[in-house]
């Protein structure tokens, strides 16, 4: 009698698992292969950048029209499709020959993940209502085990293959079975059966607290842009292999990963996130000075450090936006916006640090840039405290 509605559920969940793992492999699959993808295509520090900033600033331009999504009962569908686009993307990696082609992929998978994000964390409050922190975590935790096997399996496939194009093309596998799982267990397209709750987009953007979370957001992702992007070349340059850049990056993301998951299981029995927000950037403080003043020392442990820090604050933060408003859709809005305007902010960091790199020759003013940024971050967090939500936001009709 039960057993359907369990088997869904768990479906369900397998889905949400299967689509967060393929946001983030098409960026963490490059720094690893970089002097490769370098020689034969002559792309300079701030051409590689690209390949990080330019599908983060698509993820964010796209989230503002968020309104075009939320509400209009095609989630399922939008989903598909752009799990198709990332596929494809993918695919067009195998055949690229040019850097102009090669950038142009990642804008058309950078589009494929935007769509994604906006519609998932409407899409799991709605369906997880009492358990939006632990499925929140799941997915972002997923979302950053998928930078591991980006960081790991592409240099692998390289190495069995000589072909860097192989090992960025290869992801368009997990890709296609998110497509069909997608298809089968998310659920139906439908509208709330007193339709949508609207709320133009310019009400929240009139709001100071959705900017201060963008910039928060923007802040904290920039140190996680940057690192996918430079950790990797940062760590050849000091004569790690392809293949051992690429472990370290996987480390990095596994710590996200298991801070994502575990970080907001452990607080979830409280209501105030600042706390635990204030762990994972002290913890990204740390791992940003390890790696800008004692790189050989430790890394694995600054490395490890950085990742639990990024992936608990990253997670934090998508949870926070939902608990400000209590309808889904609404806060579906809220979410897209925050990663709206932190994932253009955070597209221009590996620009940024390649700029600082050029003109003093190391990372080290890149990583102590990311570390003032955590320290910033820090200080503007305390006032996302959980009685202000509502006076925050300012809506008619929102109560906590």
């Amino acid at each position: 009698m039960h057993s359907k509605p369990v088997v869904t559920r768990v479906m369900l969940l397998l889905t949400i698992m299967v689509v967060g793992l393929n946001l983030r492999p098409f960026m963490t699959s490059v720094g690893p292969l970089a002097a490769s993808i370098q020689a034969d295509t002559g792309l300079g520090l701030q051409g590689l950048a690209l390949l990080t900033l330019l599908p983060m600033f698509v993820m964010g331009l796209l989230a503002f029209s968020s309104s075009v999504f939320q509400g209009k009962g095609w989630d399922r569908r939008a989903v598909v499709s752009a799990l198709l686009l990332i596929c494809l993307g993918c695919v067009w990696r195998l055949f690229v020959s040019t850097s102009a082609a090669l950038i142009a992929t990642a804008a058309v998978i950078g589009l494929g993940v935007a769509v994604v994000q906006i519609i998932f964390p409407g899409m799991v409050k709605r369906e997880f209502p009492r358990h939006v922190g632990p499925v929140m975590g799941l997915y972002s935790a997923l979302l950053m085990g998928g930078g591991a096997m980006g960081a790991v399996v592409a240099p692998m496939v390289y190495d069995a293959t000589g072909s860097w194009t192989a090992g960025l093309a290869c992801f368009a596998l997990p890709a296609a079975l998110a497509v069909c799982l997608s298809g089968l267990f998310l659920p139906p397209d439908r509208v709330a059966p007193n339709g949508p709750v609207r709320l133009p987009i310019g009400v929240l953007l009139k709001r100071p607290r959705t900017w201060l979370l963008m910039l928060c957001f923007g802040l904290v992702n920039g140190g996680y842009s940057s690192a996918v992007a430079w950790l990797a070349p940062a760590f050849q340059a000091r004569g790690w292999s392809a293949a051992s850049s690429g472990e370290l990056l996987a480390v990095l993301a596994v710590g996200q990963a298991l801070a994502a998951l575990l970080l907001p299981m452990l607080a979830r029995t409280g209501v105030d996130r600042r706390p635990w927000m204030g762990l994972t950037l002290a913890l990204q403080v740390i791992g940003f000075m390890g790696l800008a003043a004692w790189p050989d020392l430790i890394p694995m442990v600054w490395v490890v450090l950085l990742g639990v820090g990024l992936g608990g604050c990253f997670a934090f933060f998508l949870i926070l936006a939902l608990e400000h408003l209590p309808d889904p859709v609404q806060a579906g809005m809220l979410a897209a916006l925050m990663q709206g305007g932190g994932f253009m902010l955070a597209a221009m960091a590996p620009w940024w640090v390649a700029v600082l790199h050029e003109g003093t020759g190391s990372y080290l003013a890149g990583w102590l840039w990311h570390l003032g940024c955590a320290l910033l971050v820090m200080c503007l967090s305390w006032r996302l405290g959980p009685g202000g939500y509502a006076r925050a936001i300012g809506l008619p009709g929102v109560a906590r």
